[in-house]
């Protein structure tokens, strides 16, 4: 892995706040999205709920994040799941939980996070808007590119890495996650 910008915990609680945009500026994902009842719990407590996003909440945990995850927001999370880092290099994920490592994984999983709330909605207007092709600005500062492909929206990372995004929109009381099949690595 290449050297990750280096987020404190205070940082990238203060990125996220001075970040946020207007929904309508911001972008969001897939046409393939869920409805959902009404939100009954933060990013952090809707993540925990689903039965396969552990790895993240762990990560989320080792990172010291968590809080910052179930303030008021709103905020928009990328979520991969447990396959989803299955799929990364062996022992990545036991790496990246080591304390040592706490600033690279902060800095990682803030490149999962737009601040604002954005809906698939919004960001498959906002892909076919710009030709296609529309670009997402991270917490972490980085950049993703989002596009259809073959009627779902696929992301891009900084490292080339695609990942599409298999369930939209699930509503939390301070924001909205997106479930991915990979995990966004920044360059």
């Amino acid at each position: 892995m290449s050297a990750t910008p280096r987020l404190t915990f205070k940082a990238a609680a203060l990125a996220v706040l001075a970040a946020a945009t207007p929904l309508a500026s911001a972008p969001a994902l897939a046409d393939n999205h869920a409805s959902h009842a009404a939100a009954k719990g933060n990013i952090v407590e809707t993540a925990q709920s689903t039965g396969v996003h552990k790895t993240l909440v762990a990560a989320v945990q080792a990172a010291g994040i968590a809080e910052m995850l179930a303030a008021p927001g709103p905020f928009t999370i990328f979520a991969p799941t447990d396959d989803a880092f299955g799929k990364l290099p062996a022992g990545t994920v036991e790496t990246l939980v080591k304390p040592e490592n706490k600033q690279m994984l902060i800095g990682i999983l803030a490149y999962h996070a737009v601040a604002g709330e954005v809906s698939s909605t919004d960001l498959v207007k906002l892909i076919k808007d710009n030709g296609g092709k529309a670009t997402i600005n991270t917490v972490m500062g980085g950049t993703l590119t989002a596009e259809i492909v073959g009627g779902k929206v696929v992301i891009t990372d900084a490292k080339g890495g695609k990942s599409t995004v298999t369930m939209a929109d699930v509503k939390t009381t301070n924001g909205v996650i997106h479930v991915t099949d990979g995990v966004f690595l920044p360059a």
